[in-house]
């Protein structure tokens, strides 16, 4: 690692008022102002090339045992530091990453006397910033009641937005004005979210996306979110302020701390270029680098799973209709549509095995499924007993004789926990049986009961589940978790996560609008890789008694989907004989990795398209994708990333001539040409399209 650090003069300030003139630190076109008002309230401004993005915006908390802990603030004094490092992650889009910003920390004292410092961070795209409270005797153990942390913005901006909802981050994205937010009628409509909870209804999710009206793009987020609860934000139309609004728990308290404590980092990201939101790796710098070092256990990886055709009704997670459905000897009934019979699972494992995939996910597979959903139960599974259709040796003994990583499922029902305490008896279980790695499920209310999802206790909760996969050696993808603020860094066996609307819900609801897949990159995966399951290629008719239900998307659009909404570890979500019908288009999926040497935005706009260039890990081939919305359109991509004076060959994966979403998704067609640094390539994406691109190098 290369490391360059300059530590600047510590300026006293002698305290003659509570008011201070601004304190300046900047990177490139990155400006951020701090000062203290007349009342002593910590105060902070954000420029982009002189142009207000965050106007002065208010700074503090309201603590259990201070309610003004916002304002009566003096500054003690000042560090200023500048950092340029270079880390390698684990995996990742980069081989490589620089970290480089210009640091202010304040250092303030409050009437009362309790110390709070504030440590400031200005990169070239943006800026992040979080409170410190120092180790001292006036404040040791402490409530956070609401932190108060604002972003007042220079006007109307274009939104993109979903509910602020303590428990689900699964709803599709409303575009409008700031002052037209109203979360109300989407969460009323919401009815194929299981568990829904919205308090405000002028609240909304980060990561937010933001365009002005005069071509700033600007994203909110937060960074390393430990021991603490999620942060929403609501919205005050009149003043275009935003405000921080914590996830409670049962008792309206937002976090327990104990002094020295920290806050996760708050994240305003700023650019004039949409590419250079989704380039940005401010987030993932913003966290800290891994305790464990050794970590050559962790390989992303492809994988198929035992998972579409029960979520279009092919089969069932279920062995038996109900809990009471036994026999005279108190054993279970099979319903025969069990989707994880041993040798269903063998079928999979074949498919795997002769594409080159390597794993195999198996939902369903554990009692405990007849009497879980919509019920707010503690003990349901115990994640370690098979159904009796499931030879957990035999599938064991099968993967391995045919080179394929078995991917264990843990649902937990929400209850927490009835997790907690069986997780060492499940994670000793995976080891036993060779499983490397478990998708993890929060769905239905959360046991212990009163704390929501993306409260204190949960990102807590997720937190100890990675920290004992690390100790055991299990990569972790975690279901309905919060979104993710790229902890990947400092757990880097937490491959992926949910935390937004996926693919799934194609399958039993009304589905994800075209223009989706073009917000997701802007928004949810600012913080961290999604678990979407793209590459479903039976696009309509796939779900029984529901002939009119459909992906909205086109074939190629799902190849894309591989590129473009980075994963790890990818699923290769459709039915095995859906891919053998088609094994040209199926070629990409085979080809195409998980694991990137180096990552090219070529062109984006949030709403409208995406279009992403990618390097293996380890090779000179590069794969494109690019997606668009619900409109058509036509692109000219400049190959000048390529390696000058070599030759690739590219092989396109495009929509066909009168491919459409609606009514012509599955048509698609493939060429093959000749490309150098020097070629223009000329792509037409059908509405609800895309095009799928793999280059490689001519030996």
């Amino acid at each position: 690692m290369m490391k360059f650090v300059i530590v600047l003069a510590c300026l006293l300030f002698p305290i003659v008022s509570n008011a201070t003139p601004p304190l300046e630190i900047s990177r490139e076109k990155v400006k951020l102002q701090f000062f203290i008002d007349e009342q002593g309230k910590p105060m902070y401004a954000v420029l982009f090339n002189g142009r207000e993005v965050v106007k002065p915006s208010a700074l503090g908390f309201l603590l259990d045992t201070d309610s003004l802990f916002y304002k009566s603030f003096s500054l003690i004094n000042v560090d200023r530091k500048a950092v340029d490092e270079t880390w390698k992650p684990v995996w990742g889009e980069s081989s490589s990453i620089r970290n480089t910003y210009e640091q202010l920390t304040v250092h303030l004292k409050h009437g009362s006397g309790k110390l709070l410092d504030i440590v400031f961070r200005v990169f070239a795209d943006g800026v992040g910033f979080r409170y410190e409270f120092p180790k001292q005797s006036g404040l040791v153990y402490f409530v956070v009641k609401e932190e108060y942390t604002q972003f007042q913005l220079a006007g109307n901006h274009k939104t993109f937005w979903i509910p602020g909802d303590f428990d689900t981050n699964e709803y599709a994205y409303t575009t409008s004005l700031l002052s037209e937010v109203n979360n109300s009628p989407v969460v009323q409509a919401a009815t194929d979210i299981a568990v829904r909870t919205v308090t405000d209804s002028l609240a909304v999710q980060t990561p937010l996306m933001m365009k002005t009206a005069d071509g700033l793009y600007i994203n909110i987020h937060e960074a390393a979110l430990l021991n603490y609860p999620a942060m929403q934000l609501h919205v005050d139309k009149k003043g275009f302020i935003l405000s921080s609004h914590l996830v409670p728990d049962a008792y309206n308290n937002k976090a327990y701390l104990h002094a020295p404590a920290h806050t996760p980092w708050r994240t305003i990201l700023v650019s004039d270029k949409a590419t250079d939101i989704l380039a940005s790796k401010t987030i993932l710098n913003l966290n800290d680098p891994p305790a464990e070092q050794q970590v050559a256990w962790i390989k992303p990886m492809k994988f198929v799973g035992v998972w579409w055709e029960m979520q279009t009704g092919k089969s069932t997670w279920n062995y038996s209709d109900y809990a009471d459905s036994t026999n005279a000897n108190g054993q279970l009934i099979p319903n025969g549509r069990h989707g994880a019979n041993t040798a269903n699972v063998k079928r999979y494992i074949d498919f795997a095995a002769k594409n080159n995939i390597g794993g195999v996910l198996v939902e369903g597979w554990d009692r405990g499924w007849e009497d879980w959903f919509g019920n707010w139960k503690e003990n349901v599974f115990d994640f370690v007993t098979p159904y009796p259709d499931f030879d957990v040796k035999e599938i064991t003994a099968y993967a391995r004789s045919k080179g394929v990583t078995m991917i264990m499922h843990h649902e937990t029902s929400g209850s927490a926990t009835n997790y907690e305490r069986q997780l060492d008896t499940a994670f000793r279980f995976m080891q036993q049986y060779g499983y490397p790695a478990v998708k993890t499920g929060y769905v239905g209310r959360i046991v212990p009961r009163g704390e929501h999802h993306d409260g204190q206790w949960m990102v807590n909760h997720y937190e100890r589940v990675l920290q004992q996969g690390m100790r055991y050696h299990v990569m972790v993808d975690a279901h309905e978790p919060p979104r993710p603020t790229g902890l990947q860094r400092t757990y880097p066996n937490f491959m992926a996560c949910e935390a937004a609307r996926g693919n799934e819900y194609h399958a039993f609801s009304n589905g994800n609008p075209p223009d989706h897949e073009t917000v997701l990159p802007f928004t949810r995966l600012m913080g961290g890789p999604m678990d979407y399951t793209p590459g479903i290629f039976k696009l309509k008719g796939y779900a029984p008694g529901m002939p009119d239900r459909s992906v909205h998307s086109t074939l190629t659009k799902q190849l894309a989907l591989y590129v473009t909404l980075y994963s790890p570890v990818e699923m290769v979500a459709d039915l095995p004989e859906h891919y053998e019908a088609k094994p040209d288009a199926f070629q990409f999926i085979k080809d195409v990795p998980v694991d990137w040497d180096e990552t090219k935005i070529l062109e984006a706009e949030p709403g409208d398209y995406v279009t992403i260039a990618r390097k293996g890990k380890g090779t000179n081939n590069w794969f494109i994708g690019a997606i668009t919305d619900e409109n058509a359109r036509t692109t000219t991509l400049l190959l000048n990333f390529l390696e000058k004076g070599k030759k690739y060959k590219a092989i396109l994966y495009e929509d066909g001539k009168d491919a459409n979403w609606k009514t012509n998704p599955e048509a698609y067609s493939i060429r093959t040409i000749t490309v150098d640094s020097n070629t223009k390539l000329k792509l037409t994406l059908a509405a609800g399209g895309g095009t799928a691109i793999s280059i490689m190098q001519n030996e």
